[in-house]
């Protein structure tokens, strides 16, 4: 790294029609970030750009859904987003967004400059267009039968019932999701990178000269050239995102996988005026901290298009991270299966670093991983509260209880007070070295053992049993620990900034610098501490169900919505239908079936006599419930027996999308033997 002047770090900008979640903060975020506020304690000149990507079809779809236009969804999002971003502690030093006009001017140069240059090829294709709209059709724009599952509404690029990705062309019976009119194909002409040009030099780029890349980045890249390049299309029939700058273009827009992430530069370009030091000169390193569904177009495509162009210079490296799931399950924005950053914010209040820990410890850095509430509150009240924020109230109220708040005087050192010592830099030289290879997880694991550390210390040498007899011992028992703490200070600074600027405050100190990390005099004696307050605090079991409520309450808001009733069965005759006798009977009696969990047995009243029915609603619900009401129940059923109870018949109900039963009732008393007709 010494000989990079400076660093450039992006991050993959995160779609404008929807809010941000825990994946994307575990995926990109909290690392980026991290790694950011390690870059500057160490003093190093940074750029840090972050932004909404504002551009393609689902936002289109979703201004459509709703009736508005697609700037004002990005124009909510964007905002939405960075208010989150900035509340969450992600320093950007800008927090930028496509649509801007720096934005498509840059865009537009960028292309016009490879188009000129003869960088791009133009093909022709047949794609579905709508006459009654008077536009070409996204895949997504695009609706039919699913050729392998049969779902009626497939989209064009995938089936979302049986997951199966598609080509429009495949849809049985397709229409317009705009006007519902069977669309036409049409002759279509687009411009084209041609990747497979670029083959040979991305082979030696990445898979020769990038081998220290992240194994999960270098696997799927070297899978991709394996498989060889094609030319890929950079231009689409569309009215929303960036106008394509040639004559004969009318009605199309640069594709937004080519114009998002000129959305760095252009981002930079807003930033400072200085913006091409950043991005031409070759003293900058560049990283790019992405999810994983975005390292081709990181490590492949957008190289490609800055060698195409050929004044910028290439990513150093590309540090993704895998897919963080929920609850055992992928997270899904259009389920609304997600931990919402906005709605994390409002419900736990000032706990920014609680997230933050808790998703760097469990971060998905070489395969997925699972985010669950219940990890959440064992890692807050387990390490947060009873290792770190413990050792930290020990100290600190240690210290103001035997020496009113003033640093004391170190005195002669035991040889286990040396080792403790001694300790200190080692750990903090796996903590640097773990970051300086963006393997923050391990870092953070190190810097919890300087909390540890610092707990064993003082369990070990109990300085409130020493107080008693000798207080020149404590002195220097406590010097020590507020030199541990002092380095908790410094090392945890990129990864919970909310509460270190807390712990400073506490210590009366202002930011002691990344350069005097691993040092044992970092508080001198004699210096005044401020007032001890707790870090962290515990989070109770009420909290963490009322979230883990939420999301059963999203899953089952999801069946509901997703609910499509079962087949209906093959058509019987008319005559057989009249064999059944159905009526209506009020229930005398009810009470459960011993030792049959499923069952209650029913007294009810036919209108001819009492009759016995056995039905398995059980769980459904309570006998108490039931006694009184008129209930349907099929008449002329032939006895059987169940648990040595011979049933009379069988009582009718509806089965909801939830495996809920709920008896069929008439909608007003009759009398009891009522026919069914």
């Amino acid at each position: 790294m010494s000989h990079f002047k400076r660093n450039l770090i992006t991050t993959a900008l995160p779609y404008a029609n929807g809010p941000v979640h825990s994946g994307h903060l575990a995926g990109v975020y909290v690392p980026a970030d991290i790694y950011v506020r390690y870059l500057r304690a160490k003093g190093e000149e940074v750029v840090f750009i972050g932004g909404s990507d504002e551009h393609g079809v689902p936002i289109t779809i979703k201004a459509q859904k709703e009736g508005v236009t697609p700037q004002d969804i990005v124009d909510r999002y964007h905002e939405l987003i960075k208010k989150s971003f900035q509340e969450f502690g992600i320093s950007f030093d800008i927090y930028s967004r496509t649509s801007s006009k720096t934005h498509h001017e840059l865009s537009s140069a960028f292309f016009k400059k490879l188009y000129d240059e003869g960088k791009f090829i133009e093909k022709t294709s047949m794609q579905f267009y709508d006459e009654k709209a008077g536009q070409f059709l996204a895949d997504r724009y695009i609706i039919g039968k699913c050729p392998h599952c049969g779902n009626e509404r497939a989209y064009g690029d995938q089936c979302e019932a049986c997951g199966t990705s598609l080509n429009a062309t495949d849809l049985i019976n397709p229409v317009s999701a705009i006007t519902g009119n069977t669309p036409q194909l049409k002759e279509t002409k687009h411009w084209y990178l041609p990747l497979d040009r670029y083959e040979d030099w991305l082979k030696k780029w990445i898979l020769e000269e990038h081998k220290e890349w992240k194994s999960n980045v270098y696997g799927q890249c070297k899978s991709w050239l394996d498989n060889g390049l094609q030319p890929r299309a950079v231009t689409r029939d569309l009215d929303w995102g960036v106008p394509v700058p040639v004559e004969g273009a009318e009605g199309k827009v640069l594709y937004v996988w080519f114009d998002a992430p000129i959305g760095y530069i252009s981002a930079t370009k807003d930033l400072t005026p200085d913006w091409e030091k950043y991005w031409k000169d070759k003293e900058t390193r560049m990283i790019h901290f992405i999810g994983k569904d975005n390292i081709v177009f990181h490590c492949i495509i957008f190289p490609a298009m800055l060698k195409a162009e050929g004044s910028y210079i290439l990513p150093d490296n590309v540090p993704a991270n895998e897919f963080l799931n929920l609850e055992g399950d992928k997270i899904s924005t259009s389920r609304n299966w997600a931990v919402w950053l906005h709605e994390y914010l409002r419900d736990f209040e000032g706990k920014q670093d609680v997230l933050r820990y808790v998703l760097t410890a469990n971060a998905p850095e070489t395969k997925d991983n699972d985010f669950t509430w219940k990890d959440f509150q064992t890692r807050n009240n387990s390490e947060l509260v009873a290792i770190y924020g413990n050792f930290i109230n020990r100290a600190l109220v240690l210290t103001h209880k035997y020496f009113g708040g003033i640093v004391p005087e170190r005195g002669e050192l035991t040889a286990y007070d040396e080792e403790v010592l001694a300790e200190i830099p080692r750990i903090v030289e796996r903590v640097e070295k773990n970051l300086d290879n963006f393997h923050f997880r391990e870092a953070l694991k190190e810097c919890m053992g300087l909390a540890r550390l610092g707990n064993k210390y003082l369990a070990d040498t109990e300085p409130w049993k020493l107080a008693k007899t000798d207080m020149t011992r404590v002195a220097t028992i406590m010097n020590i620990a507020l030199q541990i703490t002092a380095n908790l200070a410094i090392a945890f600074e990129p990864f919970l900034p909310f509460s270190m600027e807390k712990l400073n405050k506490m210590l009366n100190v202002e930011p002691l610098g990344w350069s005097r990390l691993g040092a044992t005099d970092l508080l001198e004696a004699g210096h005044q501490l401020g007032k001890s307050e707790l870090l962290f605090e515990k989070i109770e079991d009420s909290v963490i169900e009322a979230q883990v409520q939420k999301l059963l309450d999203t899953k089952k808001a999801n069946e509901e919505a997703n609910y499509k009733a079962k087949p209906i069965r093959e058509n019987i005759e008319f005559d057989d239908f009249t064999k059944l006798d159905i009526r209506v009977g009020t229930v005398l009696e009810c009470t459960k079936v011993p030792k049959a969990d499923k069952l209650l047995q029913f007294r009810i009243d036919d209108g001819l006599e009492k009759r016995t029915i056995v039905s398995g609603i059980a769980q459904h619900y309570t006998p108490e419930e039931l006694v009184g009401k008129q209930v349907c129940f099929i008449a002329n059923l032939a006895p059987r027996k169940l648990k040595g109870i011979v049933s009379e018949g069988m009582i009718l109900s509806a089965e909801n999308f939830d495996g809920k039963l709920s008896v069929i009732t008439p909608e007003k008393e009759v009398k009891p033997g009522s026919e069914v007709k």
